[in-house]
């Protein structure tokens, strides 16, 4: 990658994150603030950023157009939109997709609760590979040199009490995963939130996403999240069958709950 187009890339993500002034995004960058306003100044020409009255950077229209058509661009996000409608329906807690690309694990959907706590989360953010149902359980269909290859990687990052701190917690964390068909982000990403997800598979059987209900601690107990298993087991079967997968073993083991 060019040092400029890795330059702009990096300055776009750092939008994505919130409207930055030019100084804050030559700190940023590193580089002197020409250089900075330079590249600006052509993502601007393109729509990429945009700026304010107040001389402050936002992301630009083609940013959104391009996300759109990215979304649009993944089949399973379409395929899963109904039922994962009719499971927040069912729950009434926060429901996500998420898919792993690149070395990392992002959200390609969300449906908020109808509770008025929230998950702080949108599409597109990438989660913590160790501390996320979600992650979990794709990281789990990967071969076992995959497994450890990303384990040795993650920077394990302490989030709560409960999270899983070095390559040997996770591992035997995804082994769990793989044998009974779900995971279970017990309070270790964030200490009031616990997440159960479970696989979304294609014809050939490979998981390409997973499903996952978050639920506050003030609202569910542990047990009670469980609970919603069944519901999820359901809609994932179903998105997975709209996929082409035809239920197997590989699914068996989910039913068998967490003790």
């Amino acid at each position: 990658m060019s040092q400029s187009l890795g330059r702009a890339l990096g300055l776009l993500i750092e939008l994505g994150e919130g409207p930055r002034n030019l100084d804050e995004l030559a700190a940023h960058a590193g580089v002197h603030k020409t250089t900075v306003l330079r590249l600006l100044r052509t993502l601007e020409e393109e729509r990429f950023v945009h700026r304010d009255g107040e001389h402050r950077f936002h992301l630009g229209a083609r940013v959104f157009a391009l996300a759109g058509a990215a979304l649009e661009q993944r089949g399973v996000r379409d395929i899963a939109a109904p039922h994962l409608a009719r499971l927040n329906e069912a729950t009434g807690q926060t429901v996500h997709l998420g898919v792993y690309e690149g070395g990392a694990v992002v959200y390609l959907d969300k449906y908020d609760s109808r509770h008025a706590i929230r998950m702080y989360s949108r599409v597109g953010l990438a989660m913590p590979l160790h501390a996320t149902a979600i992650a979990k359980v794709l990281l789990a269909d990967l071969p076992e040199p995959g497994r450890r290859r990303v384990a040795a990687e993650i920077e394990y990052t302490r989030f709560t009490e409960h999270t899983l701190t070095g390559p040997r917690a996770l591992l035997d964390e995804l082994d769990r995963v793989a044998t009974r068909g779900y995971a279970l982000d017990d309070a270790e990403h964030e200490a009031f939130i616990r997440c159960v997800a479970a696989p979304v598979r294609d014809a050939s059987g490979r998981v390409v996403a997973a499903v996952s209900v978050s639920v506050p601690e003030v609202l569910l107990g542990r047990d009670e999240v469980l609970g919603l298993l069944p519901e999820l087991l359901a809609t994932t079967r179903a998105i997975s069958a709209d996929c082409g997968h035809t239920a197997g073993d590989d699914e068996g083991a989910a039913e068998n709950r967490e003790q």
